[in-house]
Formats: C-alpha cells, structure tokens, sequence
C-alpha cells in the first residue's frame, strides 16, 4: 500500500506539484508520511481516465457490476483491522467511532450492491395517439468526491460506492488532514477488488492549488461534497456557473428537545452518545440540549455527573471515549468559544480546557440564544444546556439557527414526539433517540445552510443518476403545417 502516491488510472505515481501535505497523527503529532501534492495536470490526467472508463464501466451488465461489489465486500472484510487502525492513527478516532464508522461504511457498501439491479425506468402514456413514452434511467457520467476528515472512510464511501454501482466512475479529492482514509486507502481497497482501471481515481492537494481545478472541471457532472458550509457554498456557487449538480452535506447545530415527561436517565445516556462520540466532530452530534425547567435541574445534575466519568485521552487504548482533536487549529477555536461564552454569562459545569489536542468533555450551562456558542457549530465535545418553559419555546429555540441537519426529541408520549418532531426544521430528527444517526437504506440530508441533496437508498441512486424520455410512436402523426 503506498502511503505518498496518487492513484490514477490504475497506477499509483507521485503527485507533480511541487509542493507536499504533511499526514500527522494527531494524537501524538507523529508524522504519518509527506505526500508530494497533485496539480491541475493530475487533475485533468485522473478525470480524463475516469471519462475514458465511464462508457465501459456503464456497459457492464448488472450482475457484473454486482459481482465487483460482492468482491470489495469481502476486501472490506479482509482489511477491516487495517481500515480501523487508519481511522485511530490519522483522524483520532477511539476505538468504539473507528468500529461505528467501518460498519456504516461496509453497510453503505452492501445497500449500493443492488443498485444495478434497481436502475428502474417507466412507461408513461401520451395524449398524442399511437405514442409511448418510455424514461430510462443512466448514470451521470463521472462524478467528483471531496472528501471530509471527520468521518473519512465512511462518508467518502457513501458517495463512491453508490456513484461507482449506478455506473458513474470517480475521482476523490480527500481532505489533506485524513488523505489515507478519505482518499488513498479507496485506490488500495478499489484495487484488490479487481476494480477496472480509471474506474477509480484519488489525487491528493490541499483545496487552495486544486481545489477549484477539481471542481470546475469539464469532466464531472456532479460534486459530491461533505465539509464547512462556507467551503460548501463556494463550491456550489462555482458549480453552479457552469451547471453542474452538487451534493452537499454541510455544517449543523443540532438539538435535542427534552420534554417535561421524558425518561431523564434514557435521555442522559443518549445525549452522552450523540454529543461525546467522535469528540463531537460529527455534523450530526448534538451542540444544543434544550430542556424543560420541570426537570432542567435533575438533567444538568445526571448529565454532568457521567460526563465527569468519560475517559479521554489516548485514542489508542480501548477504554478512551473522547481522543484528540484533527488539528490545534480546531482546539484553539473551540478554546475560544467556550471563554467567550463564559464571559457572556454562562455557567461552565466542567471541562473548558485541553492538553495537546485533547479538549476535555465540557458542559456550558445558562445559555441563551443570543449567545455565539449557541448560533455556532461547535464540533467539538462541548455541549450548551438551555432551559426552557414550555414545549413551544422549545421548538421555537430549536429552529433558532441557520441549520437543519439533524436532531432529537426526548418523551415518554412518542406521537407527541412525533408532533414536535414535526414541528423542527430539520432534514432528520429522531424521537427517543440521539442526532447521530445513518442509516444506508434511509434518505440523509439537510435543510437550511447544512446542505442539498439527499444521501441514502433511492435518494442517493437518483442523485448519481439521470434520466432520458424517449417518446415512440406506433405510426406516423399529422402535423398542422
């Protein structure tokens, strides 16, 4: 496996920009290995194999197609102890979230394995007699990965493997701080698979020398982007210039809404998950829990307990619950959003400080809405607890933020659930449940600034495909002139 290579068109080669990304761990700040960047002429070498290979790709017959992808299921298998081991290395991954995210990916894998047989077409009437009209469903044609760094393997792939199963080829761009694991490590697995080359493509540079080039390019169809929604809004603006189709799964700042009738141990559990795992870098995790002030008290007074029992630390070791953040950027930034809060008059219960990259699970209390760190994506294991007086304002300080991704509702009654789930302008939200939730066969997506389009099943396979009417007539038609 090769740890400082490009992947095109079958054949690993080094990167022909002159400058290099440094692949660090960001526990022990280690370095992995230099990589020597793509440039613009990558670029253009690994989308044109990708178009080269696309119309034979698309040609093969559904069980073909099937039967590289029972192949790569059983790689996935093989190499599941390396996969998991990257994940630690490079991306700071506990143990429990390398697991979680090699299952969501394998499972992304095996739903995408029915899609050839699923490219389903209809026959609609016409009002023009003796007239057929038949609609055929084709893959886009090549289509642009970006990867992101938080949950690297597992949300590349949910792109990849449905793009590469509908018949479209590809070309990944990984993040550069997980360029192995979102990126590099596809060309490794692709390969033993038995994959055709050019099907698969992965050209390593940081955003600002190829970022652009990638995206802009004649070539792909569709961009496929997980990532900030800054950075995911100029790419569909860029996109949209030249009116390619995006796929953006962006920024969120879930909450989970605690009614007066919850289960508050049930709901302490699940927002120890849904905020903690990963270290909160996951767009889906919890940033907000707004509570009802009948059992606001008894909340604060669980959550904080277990939250001052989470082991963090050394993702390494198998107990550890909370690791290292990506980069000292990332702690620097979340350092400076939990001071600012508190001199904006909330209560900071515990935590609020980090050692290396290791930010300490906090909890920031007396928050109102008027506050950064309630408005912010925190992506970090820092959760702010707002008290409510009743189910309305709790809904409406819900849907107080730019996002709609994800989110919670916490009651013993779950058709009231259901009805204030309703209620919050969200793209997902789950009812006795926490935010992180992905499921292969479920549509996933957002609403507001935390994105378009929609992932998963069905809505993943007609956002890599298109469609062709081709109307057929039985005789011949008069026309007036």
């Amino acid at each position: 496996m090769h740890l400082d290579l490009q992947y095109i068109n079958g054949f690993w080669k080094e990167g022909s920009s002159e400058k290099t990304i440094e692949n660090n761990n960001p526990f022990s700040n280690e370095r992995i290995s230099t990589i020597k960047s793509a440039s613009e002429k990558d670029v253009n070498e690994a989308y044109s194999a990708a178009a080269h290979a696309q119309k034979e790709w698309a040609a093969y017959t559904p069980a073909e197609k099937q039967g590289y992808f029972e192949k790569l299921l059983q790689v996935l298998k093989e190499e599941k102890d390396l996969i998991t081991e990257w994940l630690i290395k490079e991306s700071g991954s506990t143990r429990i979230k390398a697991e979680a995210e090699f299952g969501a990916a394998y499972e992304v894998t095996r739903e995408a394995l029915s899609f050839p047989s699923r490219m389903n077409g209809q026959i609609l009437p016409s009002n023009v007699p003796n007239k057929e009209n038949y609609v055929y469903r084709r893959p886009k044609g090549v289509v642009g990965v970006i990867g992101p760094w938080n949950f690297p393997f597992h949300l590349s792939m949910r792109s990849v493997a449905p793009a590469l199963a509908a018949g479209n080829t590809v070309v990944i761009k990984p993040a550069s701080d997980t360029p192995m694991t979102s990126g590099l490590l596809f060309g490794y697995l692709f390969e033993k698979a038995g994959f055709p080359k050019g099907v698969v493509n992965v050209v390593v540079g940081r955003g600002s020398e190829i970022g652009d080039a990638f995206v802009q390019h004649n070539v792909p169809k569709l961009i496929s982007f997980t990532g900030s929604t800054e950075v995911g809004s100029h790419l569909a603006s860029e996109a949209g210039k030249l009116l390619k189709d995006t796929a953006l799964e962006l920024g969120g700042n879930n909450a989970m809404v605690i009614l007066d009738d919850a289960d508050v141990d049930r709901a302490v559990d699940a927002a120890i998950f849904g905020k903690f795992l990963h270290q909160g870098q996951i767009c889906m995790a919890l940033n907000r829990i707004i509570v009802d002030a009948s059992i606001h008290d008894e909340f604060v007074e669980k959550f904080v307990k277990r939250v001052k029992e989470l082991p963090y630390g050394d993702p390494t070791n198998s107990s550890t619950v909370v690791g290292p953040l990506i980069n000292h950027s990332q702690v620097e930034r979340i350092q400076k959003e939990v001071d600012h809060s508190v001199k904006e008059g909330a209560n900071l219960l515990t935590g609020g400080s980090h050692e290396g990259n290791v930010f300490e699970p906090t909890v920031v209390s007396n928050v109102t809405k008027d506050m950064d760190i309630f408005q912010n994506e925190l992506f970090g294991p820092v959760v702010s607890i707002v008290k409510v007086q009743s189910e309305e304002e709790a809904i409406e300080t819900a849907n107080d933020t730019i996002y709609g991704l994800s989110g919670s509702v916490f009651t013993k009654d779950r058709f009231r659930g259901m009805e204030v789930a309703r209620q919050i302008e969200t793209g997902m939200i789950h009812v006795n449940d926490q935010s992180v939730n992905d499921e292969a066969h479920v549509a996933f997506g957002g609403e507001k600034d935390s994105g378009l389009g929609r992932f998963g099943g069905e809505w993943a396979l007609d956002k890599f495909t298109t469609v062709q009417t081709v109307s057929v007539m039985s005789g011949y038609r008069e026309y007036p002139f």
